[in-house]
């Protein structure tokens, strides 16, 4: 197994709520069994939850030996066993995603199989994104929206102070276009029913995570009428219970719920719930959208615009066209 830290410079900086970036770092696992297999997977892990590059290092490097026993070839219709036990190894988070992604890849090729089939989607479907505009002045997020004027959906970053000015722009710009909104736990349940009507005319047709982890239960007080997405909030199925009935979305990334396995298994359990699913990103490669496509074939909105806030991609990346993603390439992953 190699463990490798990589950074990737954002084409601006990425503001949020919580603040702003030039660079993305993540951590590369390659995985290798003793007949040439190779299987990749990356993860950035989860910023607000105190990860970083380092401790997702030592997490792995911690279990280094029961991964690598892991990376044994195995029979063409065995191979649940190894994810399960990986899940016991590592908790939910960036360092399990890492290399759970890594092992879906590599189990794939050891079946001379695709992880599409692996994971009982024969006819994937190319899945459209939307594209994040981050905190910026009026210039820059008119720039922003005016480069992204034909793509059918747009998410907007907005804090506590900077909202209804922000989406204002944006749908001057682009009046078609369906717009998310990502206050990032900014904002409070008073503040969300007092902006919800006009961002409805604005077009706004989803707003993520509006107040503090912590505070959904303040939730019970919207009056609005745009669906609501909960993303930080949950980042496993431990989770959906507790928020249920106050959100309508859930907001689904690799990286908190610690790899695919535990991506697909969550948005099948709150469909199952009876809520939408949105699969998002922290913002990686097109190493890092692939297995995010792949749990985006069960979700109503998808947000895995990485690739394009970064100057480069990783070599056969993913394409896309005013929104629309290719899927990826055997040479990328899966």
């Amino acid at each position: 197994m190699q463990i490798a830290a990589e950074s990737w410079d954002y084409k601006v900086p990425f503001r949020v709520s919580r603040g702003a970036e030039a660079t993305l770092d993540v951590v590369v696992v390659t995985l290798r069994d003793a007949d040439g297999h190779v299987g990749r997977g990356e993860a950035a892990g989860v910023d607000y939850d105190g990860e970083t590059i380092p401790k997702l290092i030592d997490q792995i490097e911690t279990v280094r030996a029961s991964i690598e026993s892991l990376c044994a070839v195995v029979p063409h219709e065995a191979g649940a066993d190894r994810f399960a036990a990986l899940a016991r190894l590592l908790p939910a988070g960036g360092a399990r995603n890492a290399v759970d992604c890594a092992l879906w890849d590599l189990t794939a090729k050891q079946r001379r199989a695709t992880v599409w089939e692996m994971a009982g989607f024969v006819n994937p479907r190319r899945l459209t994104t939307t594209v994040t505009l981050g905190i910026d002045s009026d210039a820059a997020v008119v720039a922003g929206a005016r480069r992204y004027a034909n793509w059918p959906m747009l998410k907007v970053k907005v804090d506590g102070v900077r909202h209804l000015d922000a989406v204002r722009l944006v749908h001057a710009v682009c009046p078609g276009a369906g717009l998310v909104v990502d206050p990032n736990q900014a904002w409070t349940c008073d503040l969300l029913n007092r902006l919800a009507p006009e961002m409805q005319s604005l077009g706004v047709v989803l707003i993520e995570q509006p107040v503090a982890r912590g505070q959904d239960e303040t939730l019970r007080a919207y009056s609005g009428k745009i669906r609501l997405a909960a993303d930080e909030s949950v980042a496993d199925r431990a989770d959906l219970a507790a928020i249920k009935d106050l959100y309508q979305v859930v907001n689904v990334k690799l990286d908190k719920a610690g790899g695919l396995t535990e991506a697909l298994a969550l948005a099948r359990a709150a469909r199952a719930m009876g809520l939408q699913v949105m699969v998002g990103c922290m913002a990686g490669t097109s190493l890092a959208m692939a297995p995010g496509m792949v749990a985006g074939q069960l979700a109503e909105f998808v947000d895995l615009d990485g690739p394009l806030l970064h100057r480069e991609d990783r070599e056969h990346g993913i394409e896309y066209d005013l929104g629309l993603m290719q899927l990826p390439s055997a040479e990328l992953w899966g």
